[in-house]
């Protein structure tokens, strides 16, 4: 996570981050810096699961396509979707008024409490 200063949270450098929850709080600090949309943002999370690929390195990824976040999310929406968990948010965002990218990272957020609960 970022660094808290003064009880907020501080951008970090990239060599800083250790895993994809570390980059994803750096888009939220600064989406505009990152991102113009939440499909640009799971573009980015793709090429970011095919980095850790290509460079062997093995950290969990929850983004993918089929992965445990879009699993969460279809037991959180009571739904599933073949176009993948960037639509549907963003048509729940659409549907509720809120952005989808502020959408995105309360569900993250949730995400992250349950498998916390989960593995506690």
């Amino acid at each position: 996570m970022s660094e808290m200063v003064s009880g907020e949270r501080r951008p970090r450098q990239l060599h800083e981050l250790t895993d994809v929850f570390g980059f994803l709080e750096q888009v939220r600090l600064r989406p505009g810096m990152w991102v113009r949309s939440l499909d640009e943002l799971h573009s980015m999370l793709i090429g970011y699961r095919v980095a850790l690929e290509v460079h062997g390195i093995g950290e969990d990824f929850e983004f993918w396509p089929a992965g445990a976040f879009a699993e969460w999310l279809w037991v959180r929406l009571g739904r599933h979707s073949s176009l993948g968990w960037a639509a549907e948010i963003s048509r729940e965002a659409e549907a509720t008024g809120v952005s989808p990218l502020n959408l995105f990272f309360t569900f993250v957020d949730e995400f992250r409490a349950s498998n916390r609960t989960r593995n506690a």
